[in-house]
C-alpha cells in the first residue's frame, strides 16, 4: 500500500468518523430506543445510522476495500484491503448517559494493520495513526510515556469478567500490588491515555478485534506495545489486550505467562 493511497485512507476514515458523529451527538441529545441483540448486548437506531454513513463515505474514498462493520458483518468476497468498523464502540456507557463510548475505524492491508481513527465526540477527543507517520491527538503529536519501573506505574483495567476465572487472576493482583496506581477506565478512554502518557499499562481480557483495532495502531504509532494477553500479535479472531508502555508490557508479560505456567 502506497503513501498517497494510505493518506487518501486516512483522509476517508476521519470524514468517516465526523460523519457518524453528527449522528451519535443527535441521539445524545434526543434519546434513542434499545434493543437488545441475539447475544445479549444493546444496540440503538445511532449504532445502525453511524455505520450506514460510515460505510457510504468508505465506499466512495477507498472503494476497492472491504468493510466489516459491528452492526452489518463483512462483505462478501476476499479483500486485501479491509475496513474494520465500530461504529458506537460503547453502546451501553450510551444508553446509560455515560460518555465513554467512541466511533472505531481501522484499515487492515494484506493482514497488517496500518491506520487507525478513534473517535469520541461527546467525550471531545479524536485520535488517528497511520503506520510510519506517529499519533495524533487532535491534530497535536503524542507518545507514550518513558515509565520504566512498575512501581511508577498506572495500570487500567477494562473487561477482565473472563479474567476473573484464569490462573492469571491472582498475579493481575500482584501486579496491582505492585504499581503505584489502579483505575478502570475501560473502552476507548484508557488507550487514548496511554497513547498520550497518562497511564503505562491496559488490560482486558474480553473485547473483539472492531472494539481494538484503531486504538492498536494508535498507541503502537505513539511508542507503545500492543499484544493480546498472551504477547500475541493481533488478528480477527483477537479477544484480549496487553497494551503498555516498551518497559511496562515487557515487566508484565513474562509474569502473566509464568502464572499460566504454574
Amino acid at each position: 500500500m502506497n503513501e498517497a493511497t494510505l493518506q487518501q485512507a486516512l483522509r476517508t476514515a476521519r470524514e468517516a468518523a465526523a460523519a457518524a458523529a453528527e449522528i451519535i451527538r443527535h441521539y445524545w441529545r434526543h434519546g434513542a430506543a434499545v434493543e437488545i441483540k441475539q447475544d445479549a448486548t444493546p444496540v440503538t437506531v445511532a449504532d445502525r445510522e453511524a455505520e450506514q454513513a460510515i460505510r457510504q463515505v468508505l465506499a466512495a474514498g477507498l472503494p476497492e476495500a472491504g468493510v466489516y462493520g459491528e452492526e452489518f458483518g463483512l462483505d462478501g468476497g476476499e479483500h486485501e484491503l479491509l475496513w474494520l468498523v465500530d461504529p458506537l464502540d460503547g453502546t451501553k456507557s450510551f444508553v446509560r448517559r455515560t460518555p465513554f463510548f467512541s466511533t472505531q475505524i481501522a484499515l487492515l492491508a494484506r493482514g497488517e494493520l496500518v491506520l487507525g481513527v478513534s473517535s469520541a465526540p461527546v467525550y471531545g477527543e479524536t485520535m488517528w495513526a497511520v503506520r510510519g507517520g506517529g499519533a495524533w491527538l487532535d491534530g497535536e503529536r503524542v507518545r507514550v510515556a518513558d515509565t520504566a519501573a512498575l512501581d511508577q506505574a498506572s495500570i487500567s483495567t477494562g473487561n477482565v469478567k473472563t479474567l476473573t476465572a484464569d490462573a492469571r487472576w491472582d498475579e493481575l493482583g500482584a501486579l496491582i500490588r505492585d504499581s503505584n496506581r489502579i483505575r478502570g477506565y475501560g473502552d476507548f478512554c484508557h488507550y487514548h491515555l496511554l497513547a498520550r502518557g497518562g497511564l503505562d499499562l491496559v488490560i482486558e481480557s474480553d473485547v473483539n478485534i472492531l472494539d481494538i483495532a484503531a486504538l492498536a495502531v494508535i498507541v503502537r504509532e505513539a511508542g507503545g506495545v500492543f499484544t493480546d494477553l498472551d504477547g500475541g500479535a493481533l488478528g480477527l479472531d483477537t479477544r484480549s489486550v496487553l497494551a503498555g508502555t516498551p518497559a511496562i508490557h515487557a515487566l508484565a508479560l513474562p509474569r502473566l505467562q509464568a502464572a499460566l505456567a504454574r
